[in-house]
């Protein structure tokens, strides 16, 4: 285990990646999944089939293969020679969002119906009513599954060391190749993504817990 301690500093700065990759990822998967959920939720038939067939599509198909997809076939069909990372955040960003759109959908429909029909009733348009009515009272049931999602997101972040994103999995594989050592390098990795995932889930709690209190 000795030998590989001159390398983590090296591993250790995976996490900066890492975190970048998961944050933005994030951030676009939940806005993209937005707009799928309210696509279902509305009353055009043409969004509600487009919406579920896009959900079907990236639940039913494995993430790495979409991952290596968008990495391998976008510099092919066009003249953009995208990154490892800009792969990464594509793939991941429409794989999340297929599961937060689900996630959205269910904690707006956990939503008292009266305030549905109040609001109909004073006629105020759907994107108000979803925007300032409906979506500030289903926090509250999607917060527990969202930061779920955000978990599973952090540690599945670590295929995108398949298409050589310098993350932390891929500067642990680096450093085994290159000190013939993979108890030592992998275990660094676990323990990171341990600690990393554990520190989510602590600020997760403590979120639910204030929103609970301030209802």
């Amino acid at each position: 285990m000795s030998d590989i301690l001159p390398s983590i500093p090296f591993i250790i700065k995976g996490i900066g990646v890492t975190l970048q990759f998961v944050i933005v990822s994030g951030i676009l998967g939940f806005l993209i999944g937005v707009l799928l959920a309210l696509a279902k939720l509305g009353k055009k038939s043409i969004s509600k089939v487009l919406a579920d067939a896009y959900t079907s599509f990236f639940r039913g198909t494995p993430l790495i293969l979409q991952l290596v997809y968008v990495y391998f076939v976008i510099p092919q069909v066009t003249p953009w020679d995208i990154t490892a990372f800009a792969a990464g955040v594509i793939a991941f960003s429409l794989n999340s969002a297929a599961y937060v759109s689900e996630i959205i959908r269910a904690g707006i429909q956990a939503v008292d119906k009266g305030q549905f029909e109040a609001a109909k009733a004073l006629n105020v348009p759907y994107r108000t009513m979803m925007r300032k009515i409906i979506l500030p009272q289903a926090i509250k049931y999607i917060l527990p599954a969202l930061m779920n999602e955000y978990i599973t997101l952090l540690k599945e972040s670590a295929v995108v060391s398949v298409i050589g994103a310098m993350d932390i999995m891929r500067r642990a594989q680096i450093v085994s190749a290159d000190t013939f050592n993979y108890l030592g390098p992998l275990t660094v990795a676990l323990v990171i993504y341990f600690l990393m995932v554990r520190i989510l889930t602590f600020f997760g709690a403590k979120l639910e817990q204030r929103m609970s209190f301030s209802d």
